[in-house]
């Protein structure tokens, strides 16, 4: 089961090094014309050696002992999520501001620098913490205790969420109620919760800026209708994206992205144009197609066959991750392995389904797949630590509170 694991994941990262190669080196050749997205694909290559390692040195110390450790390493990911943020009232220099956005910390000289992103090593860690809290039934069973879990949640999600990077956030709920259901949180409970969550929602929307609502408000926009309905009526406008709306300024900006990404797809047919071949690989038409976007370049080179593939191979580590924790006796390794498969599963959902315009664009990567150093850590980090859990059957060890 361990062995299947890690060849879907090496599969993938070779899928995702291939990916950024094609956007980087187009078969048709074309000075003019063609965009190079520059070493992309050999920085790829550095990251997957990196997180390589990583995969090795969480395999080196028992996942009870990372667990032990959990909340130290919370409260270091916190502290340097909270560093990003005064970077707003004081000039950092270590934080750079990328698109209106800080969330990476600059390690390094002026010319010589690596970039970490403290949110996304904090997806791995919060549900390390969580899954060591949630180990005895007394943390979750009552309305009461799930406040702390609430608690491990909404600080680095607000925290993230000043970024600003929405991608993130949407990740956390979800993980949280797969991890609380697995564990044996009441269901009546998680319910109130949820119908909470719904009545404060429309507080919520009024407080976005205008460009996060019409980002959200994007998978309606797509609509021709929807688009003239809010064009013609000011006060239909302002609540989807928070002023007067404008279909040319919509297609300008907020979705642009969407629908280019839906033509990278729809053009890839059932087999696709070919590595290295067709127009949205040829032409820079779509940005960030080597990260965000990654899945619409695999689909225009790969078709429909090609995305199949990639999403059955998501499947295999999601099955293995579950037939680990199904194995283990433990609450906490069984905890452990359903948060990481949540966190790969909800990724690989809200990436594909904002590529083909079925969610919001947030910003999402590919897991294994998309560009990116931290990404990359980050899911070979959780990877190994499923294959940790998978080596140890210990019986149960929580206190039955």
């Amino acid at each position: 089961m361990r062995l299947i694991l890690i060849i879907a994941t090496i599969a993938l990262i070779m899928v995702g090094i291939l990916s950024i190669y094609s956007v980087s080196n187009p078969a048709q050749s074309n000075s003019d014309e063609q965009i190079s997205d520059g070493g992309y694909w050999k920085k790829q290559v550095v990251f997957a050696i990196i997180g390589i390692a990583g995969f090795i040195a969480v395999n080196m110390v028992s996942y009870r002992r990372l667990g032990a450790v959990s909340y130290w390493i919370y409260a270091v990911l916190i502290v340097l999520l909270a560093v990003l943020l005064i970077d707003k009232y004081i000039n950092l220099p270590f934080v750079p501001v990328i698109n209106n956005t800080r969330r990476w910390l600059r390690i390094g000289t002026a010319t010589k620098f690596i970039q970490l992103q403290p949110s996304e090593l904090c997806k791995l860690v919060y549900i390390l913490a969580l899954a060591w809290y949630l180990r005895y039934r007394s943390n979750y069973r009552s309305f009461k205790s799930l406040i702390m879990p609430f608690l491990l949640t909404l600080l680095p999600m607000m925290l993230i969420l000043l970024e600003p990077d929405l991608g993130t956030v949407l990740l956390m709920m979800p993980i949280l109620f797969t991890m609380l259901f697995v564990a044996g949180a009441k269901v009546k409970h998680l319910l109130i919760i949820i119908l909470m969550a719904m009545l404060v929602s429309p507080l919520l929307w009024l407080q976005m800026k205008p460009y996060q609502r019409a980002r959200i408000s994007s998978v309606l926009l797509q609509s021709e209708w929807v688009r003239q309905k809010a064009q013609q009526s000011p006060a239909i406008g302002k609540i989807l994206v928070g002023k007067k709306f404008s279909t040319k300024q919509w297609k300008d900006n907020q979705g642009y992205h969407l629908i280019r990404s839906k033509f990278a797809v729809a053009s890839g047919g059932k087999t696709g144009y070919g590595f290295r071949n067709g127009p949205f690989i040829k032409y820079n038409f779509l940005p960030e197609r080597h990260n965000d976007f990654v899945f619409a370049t695999i689909a225009h080179q790969w078709g429909f066959y090609g995305c199949a593939g990639l999403l059955g191979l998501y499947a295999i580590i999601v099955g293995c991750g579950l037939k680990i924790a199904n194995n283990n006796t433990d609450p906490f390794a069984k905890l452990l392995a359903v948060g990481i498969v949540a966190m790969f599963t909800v990724e690989v959902i809200v990436n594909v389904s904002m590529t083909v315009g079925l969610m919001p664009i947030t910003g999402l990567t590919l897991p294994l797949v998309s560009y990116g150093g931290s990404s990359l850590l980050v899911s070979l980090a959780a990877i190994g630590l499923l294959n940790n859990v998978g080596r140890y059957r210990p019986f149960s060890v929580a206190k039955k509170v």
